[in-house]
Formats: structure tokens, C-alpha cells, sequence
């Protein structure tokens, strides 16, 4: 891409983009709906931030569904879902957890889980001076009576002032049958002070979208997300111009005409034009051009990810479709392409799923803190489900043989995406700073009027590009 005049502040490029005809995102930053990258903690990170998480469909409805509710229940600062123990449990279990996950403050319920009547609270300093591991919660937690609460429905700034003035680490949230609904963490606190850029419905809730197939079964999860209160459904599917997917569209349009339908993947604007005609308010593009995908390889079919972007995007813009540059991501200039190319938003896989938020746990190979990553294709994916995002028959037609379009790996640690977005954000801001844009409108409107211009780069020309000439580096992102 070449440079253009720089006659504006980093500051004030930007970056905000349309995912659908109807959703505006601050940052145009989407997580992909993979098992191995998006549930509720990262797509409740993603919307604080200013993007959007689009939950995986290898759960069944109700849990898909529960994921949801997550997402849309959360508040700033509290936490819906903490670690309960019950007053029969031990300290041996406390120490188990504390192992597992690093801490050691808990609310007590009656049931051992939220929604129990809240019996008292047990913290660090309880357990600093108990060795026997078969002592009773009860016999050293802090009593009810003794526990300072806050009552639903509290303000976070309310909430703040009572944990200021109790000098406690923990706060209690109770309804009134004086059952548990939240906690208040004065450390989540400090961190949560204030998500500006966060991307909210009409209700002040965070949004969040949520995969669904083809099937029609799909249209029960369908419902069940709705239900949940899902902002966008994405029809998930490695290749979208089919029969069934623009069955499944035309259903969702005129059963749900309030949640807006991304559909895909397609890389051709005669795929785009048959999802537009169905009715789609937004186009998913990529096919086989992602880090763990291998359809272009086994399937022989699919597109370079820039000319798909490039041509999809020009054509949908005629009809007032947003496009997401899915797949292929591994940088913030391939995030500033993209967005330059015509894309509204890019979905990220491998960008995001190292990071502390993204499912499952960390493992060292080599001394390198890594995490499993997989796509959806992998055999391993498809045994969960995810078969039916590649298989085109009904169970009792499906042939013995899976052929897979995927592979399983690990990704490095990339650490919170507190830190991790921040970085991608600015990355972009820089990139289209140096373009001479002050934003993704703009950059858009200079590629339509040909002022934006692009040159082809050798081989050579791409070796320069990057670090060469040096015996050993370090590369460290922020």
C-alpha cells in the first residue's frame, strides 16, 4: 500500500466499521466461532473492547444458549459466575483450586454454587494457617452475619463506595432471599474502571453474536438464541452459495427480522449475489485461507484472501452489505489491508487464540507457553460437531470417511487481550495514519475513486520488508 500525506493526529484516525447493515463496531475486530477460540469470557472481552465474539456451535443449544445469557448479563466489574464452595466442603478442595486457578477467595452458599442462599466467605487469610486438609469450610469461614453485602441491582460506582469503606478484597452480591448473584472483586475494580469503546445494544448490554448451521435442527438453536438475547446469527459454513444455506436465511429473515444474518464464507460476487437476494446483512469472505484450514489443498478450490476481500466487497458495497475479511490474519498490516480492501471487520482466529481469554488450558512444549488451536475442519474439531460445517448430507447419508480441511496445533501465549487489543487497535491506527487516512470510511471511499493504490511486491521486495540482516533479534509485539 503506498503512503500518503500525514496532515492529522494519531488519535484521530478512525477506526470504527459496519459488520452488518445494522451493527456498527468501535473497533471492526470479530473473534471466530471456533472451540478452541470463542465462549462467553472471550466474547464478553471482545464487545468491553469495542468488537464482537461470535460464539461456537460445537456445544448443544441450551449450552450455546447459556453462553449467550452470559454475555448479555454481564456488568462491568462483576462477576456473574464466581467459584462457589458449599460449608460441608474441605480446605483440601480450596487448595485444589487455588492450584488450578490462582486464587483463593470464595463466596459460601448453601448449594456450593451462585444462586445458593450465601452462608459466608473464606479468603486467603483464612487459609494461611490451616495444615490439615479435612477441616470443614464451616469451622473457619467468615460467617454471614460478619460478610458486608451489597444488595441487586447496585451501581459498580455504589459498589466501589462500600468496598472502600468495608476495606474488603470481596463484595457480595445478594438478591432478596439473600441467595447470590454476583461478586464485586476490588481488583476487577481497578482493572474495569471504565470500557468507553464498548460495543452495547439499546439496552446498555454488551453485544454478541452466535454460529449456527445449515441443518434443520439449527433452526431449534436458532431459537434458543434468540431467546438469549443473540444481537447477530452467523450461518457458519466453508462454502456458502448453497441450496441449504439460503433456505436456512430466507428462514431466519422472516422468523427473526430483528437479528441481523451474516452469511458465507464466499469469495465471488455471483456467491455474494445469491446470499444478498436471500436476504443477508452482512458476507462472511474467505475460503481456505487460514492458519489451521486446507481446503484450498485437499478441495482444490478457494481464493487469494486480498482479490476475494477486494472483489466481494466492491460488489456487496452496491447493495449496502458489509463484508468480514475471515481467515489469514497474522499481523496488524493484514488487519489494515484487509480494512483498506473494503472490509468492514476482520475475524481472527490464531490472533486470538493464545491469548488468557480464548478456551482451554496452558501447556509448555520447549519452554514455550502455548495453547491447543484448531480449525473447525480438523478431525478432532469434527467429532464435536463441527463436521457440519464441511458435510453436506443428512446423519444417514453421511459416508464413513471424514475428509478433513483442517489441522490441530498450538499457538504462543499472547497474554490478557486487556493488553492484546490495545496493541491490534493502535497497530491499525498507525497503518492507515501512514496511508493518509483518517479513518476506514475514508480509506474506502479513496480505494473506490482511485486514489488509494496498491503495488504488487517481488519476492525480493517482501524479503526486505521484514527483519533481515541480523544474526539473532527478539520480536516482542507491546
Amino acid at each position: 500500500m503506498m503512503p500518503g500525506h500525514i496532515n492529522f493526529p494519531l488519535h484521530e484516525v478512525d477506526i470504527s466499521s459496519m459488520l452488518t447493515r445494522n451493527i456498527k463496531l468501535n473497533a471492526p475486530f470479530v473473534s471466530s466461532p471456533m472451540d478452541t477460540v470463542t465462549e462467553a469470557k472471550m466474547a464478553i472481552m471482545m464487545a468491553l473492547q469495542g468488537g464482537i465474539g461470535i460464539i461456537h456451535s460445537n456445544f448443544s443449544i441450551d449450552e450455546q444458549a447459556a453462553e449467550v445469557r452470559k454475555v448479555k448479563k454481564f456488568k462491568n466489574g462483576f462477576i456473574t459466575d464466581p467459584i462457589c464452595l458449599s460449608p460441608t466442603q474441605t480446605v483440601e478442595d480450596c487448595w485444589r483450586i487455588k492450584s488450578e486457578l490462582g486464587f483463593s477467595s470464595f463466596p459460601i452458599t448453601d448449594t456450593g454454587s451462585i444462586g445458593g442462599r450465601l452462608m459466608g466467605i473464606i479468603s486467603n487469610r483464612d487459609l494461611s494457617f490451616i495444615e490439615d486438609p479435612t477441616v470443614k469450610i464451616q469451622e473457619f469461614m467468615t460467617p454471614r452475619s460478619s460478610v458486608t453485602v451489597a444488595e441487586d441491582g447496585v451501581s459498580l460506582s455504589d459498589a466501589n463506595e462500600i468496598l472502600k469503606a468495608s476495606k474488603k478484597g470481596k463484595l457480595p452480591v445478594v438478591n432478596e432471599q439473600d441467595e447470590l448473584v454476583a461478586l464485586i472483586a476490588r481488583t476487577d475494580l481497578q482493572k474495569n474502571r471504565d470500557f468507553p469503546q464498548a460495543s452495547k445494544d439499546a439496552n446498555k448490554q454488551l453485544l454478541v453474536g452466535a454460529a449456527i448451521g445449515t441443518r434443520p435442527e439449527d433452526r431449534d438453536r436458532a431459537h434458543a438464541l434468540v431467546e438469549a438475547g443473540v444481537d447477530v446469527l452467523i450461518v457458519d459454513s466453508s462454502q456458502g452459495d448453497s441450496r441449504y444455506q439460503l433456505e436456512i436465511v430466507h428462514y431466519l429473515k422472516e422468523t427473526y427480522p430483528q437479528v441481523d444474518v451474516i452469511g458465507g464464507n464466499v469469495v465471488t460476487p455471483m456467491q455474494a449475489w445469491n446470499l444478498i437476494q436471500a436476504g443477508v446483512d452482512g458476507l462472511r469472505v474467505g475460503m481456505g485461507i487460514g492458519s489451521i484450514c486446507t481446503t484450498q489443498e485437499i478441495c482444490a478450490v478457494g481464493r487469494a484472501q486480498a482479490s476475494a476481500v477486494y472483489h466481494v466487497a466492491k460488489f456487496a458495497k452496491k447493495h449496502g452489505i458489509p463484508v468480514v475479511a475471515d481467515g489469514g490474519i497474522k499481523s496488524t498490516g493484514h488487519i489494515t489491508k484487509a480494512l483498506v480492501l473494503g472490509a468492514g471487520c476482520v475475524m481472527m482466529g490464531s490472533m486470538l487464540a493464545g491469548t488468557d481469554e480464548a478456551p482451554g488450558e496452558y501447556f509448555y512444549q520447549d519452554g514455550v507457553r502455548l495453547k491447543r488451536y484448531r480449525g473447525m475442519g480438523s478431525l478432532e474439531a469434527m467429532s464435536k460437531g463441527g463436521d457440519k460445517r464441511y458435510v453436506w448430507e443428512s446423519a444417514s447419508d453421511q459416508a464413513a470417511v471424514k475428509v478433513a480441511q483442517g489441522v490441530s496445533g498450538a499457538v504462543q501465549d499472547k497474554g490478557t487481550m486487556r493488553r492484546y487489543i490495545p496493541y491490534l487497535t493502535q497497530g491499525v491506527r498507525h497503518g492507515l495514519q501512514d496511508a493518509g487516512v483518517t479513518g476506514v470510511k475514508e480509506a474506502q471511499e479513496k480505494l473506490y475513486a482511485n486514489k488509494l493504490r496498491f503495488e504488487v511486491r517481488s519476492p525480493a521486495a517482501q524479503k526486505e520488508g521484514g527483519v533481515h540482516g541480523l544474526h539473532s533479534f527478539q520480536k516482542r509485539l507491546f
